[in-house]
């Protein structure tokens, strides 16, 4: 009988196992699929091709898929949500964007998901299912083309379709590790598409394969030929730099190499963006609606910018349907359409102000043989459901270096730079507006030597963590104290900023930051430092007084003295403390 109960219990155990084993396998098995990505499969084919000698088609052999906001004659539109679909018949013409690409020789095979009304830039969507991220299957895809994205990264198309407003194509291609290229604003025909945010929105399209990208750009954007030019400056955005959230040097220091690599050292430059907008971007002194941030740096204040475009754009466009319709929303795109905050003329006029200004100002920077270089996002792609994908600074990073091309109108290409910590990681380059061609073209020449530097600089990575962070931490603040002392603020900036993502929580990093950014004459960013260090360390003098003299800068009088004040009650012995709240005490009360 034991023997015989034993027996059974091995059966079951088996038939346990075989049954997870068969559940696998069929998850995995639907996972390679599709991956989610699709909302529906078609089949659109290219015309014959010409009779030799003709050349045939440019774009012959290739697959795509476009995402759900993009007309095809005969099937209803869905712009990510059912009661849109429901609402909406079929299409009577199919965009000419995709009958460009059709026509010159791809194959269209299928609509794909995007976030619903296209609005978000996570990739999740409650009604057609969030596609998974065939990079990191427990990571959000990005948005609002997750699906393009997702199709592209399965390598189950050769390149796909969406639109890109507030980064809805420069995301998703960050978090899935492929190419994904925002055009020049205008450059590509909207008709036929859903529109989101008029000023805001352009067509772009995602790669694995810088050629690809390239074909497909040359069809789209029908370039002429020209004789390729290499870059004579490529431009570093030390401040966006500093908005990352993994060490920086994962992504900078591959952008350098190749450089010196393919170009030369001299090509290199650093910009501080926030400083050179505050000069060349008068009216964003005229733009108030900060979310209560009365204080906020130039960068962060465009992101205001474009947000607030976007939601009163959105609204002019589908107010009236939602308002008839009464859809069921996701609450945070809910909250983001219904915010009480409306546009008065004024206030539009200075926004197109705000976008003249900006493009005039990257075109300035830039000129015709010009690139700049930012992250594409300040964070790994968040977990499904994680709490960081509705956090504050999760959305500001993201907007504030998404705003910089979708403000100016500039073109934007994200590049894949291999991955760190199981997910994927890249770089942004600007173009000027209109620089499509030069932009497509230099990416596709730095392509081969960017991944090698990336795959260089992932293998150092273990020497690195031989040491623990806390020593690492403080190596890189010794450098950059060396920097400090040397005048070269930048790099001590630089060094600081590593200390800080090694160890977010030490005063001393912040404070020493600081001091560098108030030698650059960066008052705002030095505020925002000291008011961290005090978050760590309520007792620390020097982020006090570093902090009363950004705020004197800033013309912030009341707080300077009370920073002043508290730094004497911390140190009664302060002379610099005392000197300062009594010269301002007799000047302004």
């Amino acid at each position: 009988m034991a023997s015989s109960h034993a027996a059974n219990l091995w059966v079951l155990l088996g038939l346990g196992l075989a049954g997870i084993l068969l559940m696998t396998k069929k998850l995995k098995k639907n996972i390679r699929e599709d991956f989610g990505a699709f909302i529906e499969k078609l089949q659109l084919l290219p015309p014959p091709q010409p009779a030799p000698p003709k050349a045939p088609h440019p774009l012959t052999a290739l697959t795509f898929a476009v995402s759900d906001v993009f007309d095809i004659e005969g099937y209803v539109t869905g712009f990510g949500h059912p009661d849109w679909a429901r609402t909406h018949e079929a299409a009577s013409r199919t965009a000419p964007v995709v009958s460009t690409l059709i026509e010159g020789g791809a194959t269209c095979v299928g609509k794909t998901v995007v976030d619903e009304l296209a609005y978000g830039i996570n990739g999740t969507n409650k009604h057609y299912g969030t596609p998974t991220n065939p990079e990191s299957h427990s990571r959000v895809p990005g948005g609002s083309s997750s699906g393009a994205a997702v199709a592209v990264a399965a390598k189950l198309v050769d390149f796909s379709l969406g639109v890109d407003t507030v980064g809805g194509v420069r995301v998703p291609a960050a978090f899935c590790g492929v190419m994904g290229f925002r055009p020049s604003h205008g450059a590509v025909s909207q008709m036929g598409i859903i529109p989101v945010s008029t000023s805001l929105d352009t067509v772009g399209w995602f790669a694995r394969d810088p050629n690809v990208l390239r074909r497909v750009g040359h069809v789209l954007l029908q370039l002429p030929f020209s004789v390729q030019r290499s870059p004579r400056q490529i431009i570093l955005a030390d401040d966006c730099f500093e908005l990352l959230k993994i060490p920086t040097d994962r992504v900078d220091r591959v952008v350098v190499k190749s450089t010196e690599k393919l170009f030369g050292r001299q090509v290199l430059k650093h910009e501080n963006l926030g400083d050179y907008f505050n000069s060349k971007v008068p009216s964003l002194k005229g733009f108030h609606k900060t979310n209560g941030e009365l204080k906020s740096s130039s960068i962060r204040m465009l992101a205001n910018v474009m947000r607030l475009l976007q939601r009163h754009e959105f609204k002019h466009n589908h107010e009236q349907w939602i308002n008839s319709v009464k859809p069921t929303l996701d609450p945070a795109v809910s909250a983001q359409i219904h915010e009480m905050l409306e546009m008065d003329d004024a206030e539009l006029e200075n926004c197109k102000s705000i976008r003249s200004e900006m493009r005039s100002a990257i075109n300035f920077l830039l000129k015709d043989d010009g690139l700049l270089v930012i992250p594409t996002t300040g964070y790994l792609p968040p977990k499904l459901g994680g709490k960081e994908l509705l956090s504050e600074d999760y959305q500001n990073c993201s907007f504030t270096l998404s705003s910089i091309a979708s403000i100016s109108g500039c073109c934007q290409v994200t590049v894949p730079l291999g991955q760190y910590d199981k997910c994927p990681i890249s770089v942004s380059f600007i173009a000027r507006h209109g620089g499509d061609r030069f932009l497509m073209d230099t990416v596709k020449s730095m392509y081969a030597s960017l991944q090698e530097q990336a795959g260089i600089v992932a293998s150092s990575k273990p020497s690195f963590n031989a040491i623990s962070r806390e020593q690492s931490a403080e190596i890189a603040k010794e450098k950059g104290n060396q920097a400090f002392k040397d005048k070269q603020w930048q790099k001590a900036i630089g060094f600081y900023t590593e200390a800080i993502k090694l160890i977010g929580n030490n005063a001393t990093y912040y404070s020493n930051r600081a001091a560098a950014h108030l030698e650059q004459g960066s008052f705002l960013q030095a505020e925002a430092d000291c008011t961290k260090a005090i978050s760590h360390d309520k007792k620390n003098v020097k982020a006090y007084l570093r902090r009363g003299t950004a705020r004197e800068m800033l013309g912030y009088y009341k707080e300077a003295i009370e920073d002043f004040s508290y730094a004497l009650v911390l140190e009664p012995t302060n002379k610099r403390a005392a000197q300062s709240a009594d010269r301002l005490r007799k000047m302004f009360m």
